[in-house]
């Protein structure tokens, strides 16, 4: 009997140290956490790593498409040594396997410590569900000023 309960005693103390790992993060946290990874990958510079966030059939401003965003990014890297985006709260409305992001973004470039130009937007994202990845579809933004 006593070997029992300690078997059992175990295999409980087992099973709750899995159930943090085991708990799903939620569809919001997941895109939260893909926008903080877009976030860095824009201060790192990095328009390949950009290219991935972006769905085939992503629409901008303008009809800027994903290629047309890609290279937006490229010569805006080869233009400021230092690239800064901060973003403000945001408002996430999710849909299924869509979701709308709403908030603002201040974006900086320029060569030194000090931001040679600084632009605050308003910006309203689409982003889509896609093979378990959160892929950005669409976007909008207009300056604040």
């Amino acid at each position: 009997m006593r070997g029992r309960r300690g078997v059992l005693m175990w295999m409980l103390v087992a099973l709750l140290s899995c159930l943090p790992a085991c708990r799903r993060e939620s569809a919001e946290d997941a895109l939260r956490e893909r926008i903080a990874d877009l976030e860095r990958a824009v201060q790192a510079r990095d328009a390949g790593e950009l290219r991935g966030f972006l769905a085939d059939d992503f629409v901008g401003n303008d009809g800027m498409d994903r290629e047309d965003a890609v290279r937006l990014a490229q010569i805006s890297f080869l233009r400021y040594r230092r690239v800064g985006v901060v973003l403000g709260p945001l408002q996430v409305e999710l849909h299924e396997r869509r979701a709308t992001v709403r908030g603002s973004a201040m974006l900086t470039g320029g060569a030194g410590a000090l931001p040679g130009s600084a632009q605050a937007y308003d910006v309203v994202t689409g982003w889509r569900l896609e093979d378990g990845e959160w892929r950005l579809v669409s976007a909008e933004w207009e300056p604040r000023l």
